[in-house]
């Protein structure tokens, strides 16, 4: 279901959330391929509800009271994010569990180049992402009360397990470069080096909310993948960008001529992020990206996977699905150059 029963729904929240009144309008944004997203409109203000699929749904997926509670927990922290109001359980309500937030004004840009940006403050927007990265993966976690967020250790490899399932649950084809990467990242996975931090779990671009005006940060979204785990798959998983290549969805920098763009490159974004977090440098780093690489290819899978059953959130489920096998191969891309 995507239509929001209005007059139910205004007088429910009208009786949990205060100040709340007068819905008038749902409006679902066009852009997202997991949980359906809308702006209420009301006479009090406005207000964004999030709210899982219909259909069936893989177990743990769409876990909206995860991101709720992220969100509330990172409410006084120096991760910008908007005031979570409250959570709904009862599926009675819309069908669906959904939370509502504040509705934070700003930019959200869609292309890594920046071409609505001039050059000059093009540095300026990445260098905003890159601190606020490094604040995520700041957080004191025993004093936000997120120390059970997730399970702390072994991050990479039960990542590993879990995607590996998700795809193969969701797979519709055999896709060759995919069944090698698994089998490498399988024999290779990096040791536990014990570093536990708050992670996105999706933070890239088009996830973070921008200032109407000045080049910072106002919100960090979509925090539906976050959990406890190693601060590096973050890291990689934004910096996959510069390896990916211009296009209608999810868009990469690959090729992207940098000359006077004011662009970063992929090596200097690294090391703002090192200096920040106080780390001399990174070993194994094309692994990290191999596997942001299987993980994202993973993701889009699963949309396409929706989107064929009909139950994508967005009307380019099957384009993003179809970036499946090209983000497979430019991790084998990534394991011919280091061999």
């Amino acid at each position: 279901m995507e239509d929001l029963p209005i007059a139910s729904l205004g007088r429910y929240l009208e009786g949990h959330i205060a100040g709340f009144r007068g819905l008038r309008v749902a409006q679902k944004f066009s852009d997202g391929q997991s949980n359906p997203t809308y702006r209420l409109r009301a006479e009090s203000g406005d207000y964004v509800l999030r709210r899982k699929p219909g259909g069936d749904l893989l177990k743990s997926a769409h876990a909206v009271d995860r991101e709720f509670r992220v969100l509330r927990a990172l409410a006084d922290t120096d991760v910008p994010v908007a005031r979570a109001l409250h959570l709904c359980s009862d599926e009675t309500v819309i069908g669906a569990m959904f939370y509502v937030m504040e509705f934070v004004q700003g930019r959200v840009f869609w292309d890594p180049a920046l071409p609505e940006i001039e050059p000059g403050p093009r540095a300026a927007i990445y260098d905003a992402m890159n601190a606020t990265l490094a604040a995520i993966h700041s957080v004191d976690l025993a004093a936000v009360g997120l120390m059970d967020y997730g399970r702390p250790g072994g991050y990479f490899a039960r990542q590993f397990a879990t995607w590996s399932r998700q795809y193969r649950a969701t797979e519709t084809s055999t896709l060759p470069e995919m069944e090698r990467i698994m089998a490498w990242l399988e024999a290779n996975m990096v040791a536990d080096d014990g570093r536990v931090s708050l992670v996105h779990g999706d933070y890239r671009l088009d996830n973070v909310m921008f200032d109407p005006v000045a080049p910072k940060v106002a919100a960090v979204m979509d925090w539906e993948l976050s959990t406890l785990g190693h601060p590096l798959a973050d890291l990689a998983y934004q910096c996959m960008l510069w390896r990916m290549p211009p296009g209608p969805v999810l868009s990469g920098l690959a090729g992207v001529a940098r000359g006077r763009s004011g662009l970063p490159v992929e090596e200097e974004y690294v090391a703002l992020y090192c200096d920040r977090m106080g780390i001399s440098g990174i070993a194994d780093w094309h692994f990290y990206l191999v596997f942001g690489l299987f993980r994202l290819a993973a993701i889009v899978q699963g949309v396409k996977f929706r989107a064929l059953a009909g139950n994508a959130s967005s009307d380019h489920g099957l384009q993003v699905g179809a970036l499946a096998a090209p983000l497979a191969r430019k991790a084998c891309e990534i394991l011919d150059a280091e061999s």
